[in-house]
Formats: C-alpha cells, sequence, structure tokens
C-alpha cells in the first residue's frame, strides 16, 4: 500500500493517555468506522513485546478496513508486524536511513517544520509530510508552532501529500482553508470524545471541506 492524499483526509494519531472503559482497539475501530483514512500508533511507555502485540492487533484491524496503518517512531516495530509504514520526527532517526532500511514498499512519514525540513524529507524518500504544530497543543508540549504561512509554503514547495498536525479541533479546522493541505492528523480531538465514531463523522465531513476550500 502506498501513501496517497486521500490517506490524510482524516489521520488519527493514538494516545493512551484518553483510554478509560475502552480498550485502543476498541477506540481505533470507532475512528475507521466514523471515517478516519490512516491510523498511527504512537506508543512511548510500552516494553517491546507489549508493543508489538499492540501493533499487530491493530495492523490487522486496519487491514479489514483497508485504512494504511502506520507506526511512530520505531522502525523495529513497524517492521515485525508488517506495517503499511513508519513515521519519524526530526529527531529520530533519519528519513534517508529509514527508507534503506524499510526497503520502497512501505510509506514513510516524516515530521517537519520548514520548507527546508520538508523539502530534504521529500529528497530522502519521504511519501508525506506531517506539518505542525499549527495550533497550540497540549498533546506534543515540545511541538515548534508552524504559521499557516509556513504550512501554505511547505504544500507548494512539495509534491508530495501534506497532513497538518497539533492542536486541530472541529472548531478550528476550518482556519486551515488555502494553505493546501491534504488534510488533518489529530489525537486528542478523536480520543478523548466521549464519541469518538460521530465525531470522526463530522471531523471527516469538515476535513473533506477544508480541502476542497484549498483547492
Amino acid at each position: 500500500m502506498k501513501c496517497d492524499s486521500l490517506a490524510m483526509r482524516l489521520y488519527a494519531v493514538t494516545d493512551r493517555a484518553w483510554l478509560s472503559h475502552q480498550t485502543l482497539k476498541e477506540q481505533v475501530e470507532e475512528a475507521l468506522k466514523g471515517g478516519a483514512t490512516c491510523i498511527q500508533l504512537r506508543e512511548k511507555e510500552l516494553d517491546e513485546l507489549s508493543f508489538l502485540e499492540e501493533a499487530e492487533e491493530l495492523c490487522a484491524l486496519c487491514r479489514a478496513y483497508h485504512v494504511p496503518f502506520i507506526v511512530n517512531d520505531n522502525v523495529k516495530i513497524a517492521l515485525a508486524c508488517g506495517a503499511d509504514g513508519i513515521h519519524v520526527g526530526q529527531h529520530d532517526m533519519q528519513a534517508g536511513d529509514v527508507r534503506k532500511t524499510i526497503g520502497d514498499n512501505m510509506i514513510l512519514g516524516v515530521s517537519a517544520q520548514t520548507v527546508e525540513q520538508a523539502l530534504e524529507a521529500e529528497r530522502n524518500g519521504a511519501d508525506y509530510l506531517g506539518v505542525g504544530a499549527v495550533f497550540a497543543t497540549s498533546t506534543k508540549l515540545d511541538a515548534d508552532a508552524v504559521s499557516h504561512e509556513t504550512l501554505g509554503e511547505i504544500c507548494r514547495a512539495v509534491s508530495i501529500p501534506v497532513v497538518a498536525i497539533g492542536g486541530i479541533s472541529k472548531e478550528n479546522i476550518m482556519q486551515l482553508s488555502g494553505t493546501g493541505v491534504d488534510g488533518v492528523a489529530l489525537v486528542s480531538a478523536i480520543f478523548a470524545s466521549g464519541d469518538i465514531e460521530n465525531t470522526c463523522r463530522e471531523l471527516r465531513a469538515l476535513s473533506e471541506q477544508m480541502v476542497k476550500a484549498c483547492g
């Protein structure tokens, strides 16, 4: 499976901080039912075995829904579980090294905050870019702010899909209209919701409207 712009429309990034009475699999399936177009598993605390078991479970679930499954940062886990792709940040493994490790058939996503970083990521084999934080976010406290002007410059500079991330919600998503992004990546706006499926349905509709306005 390769990455296209449609996979960026509603990109859900997991966060077990919002687990309560549900399992992560149950939350992710709700998101998929509501129209999530890509799932990224982000785990910072789990041991390797638990991480792999979770990744295999979610990978099979995403496959059933024909939606790309991406693992954040951990190339070893991504390869072991048969994920569709891997996403790395500027402070993780270098994109060019990741591409050499995973080969040509897996999706490679790279975080970028500047035009220079975006162009370098594209040269090194990135299939899409995650750009942010486009709004203030409590999910990733060390995230650098990216202005909407810079976001637009990045979108115009590269030929690969761009997904905006960071503090995006139903209330502010339409402010990204005209930037050129292919969609939005969300964490708490999805997984902190009391009704993930319907929240995703609303967010997917708003994202489609926003992207159409971009065009």
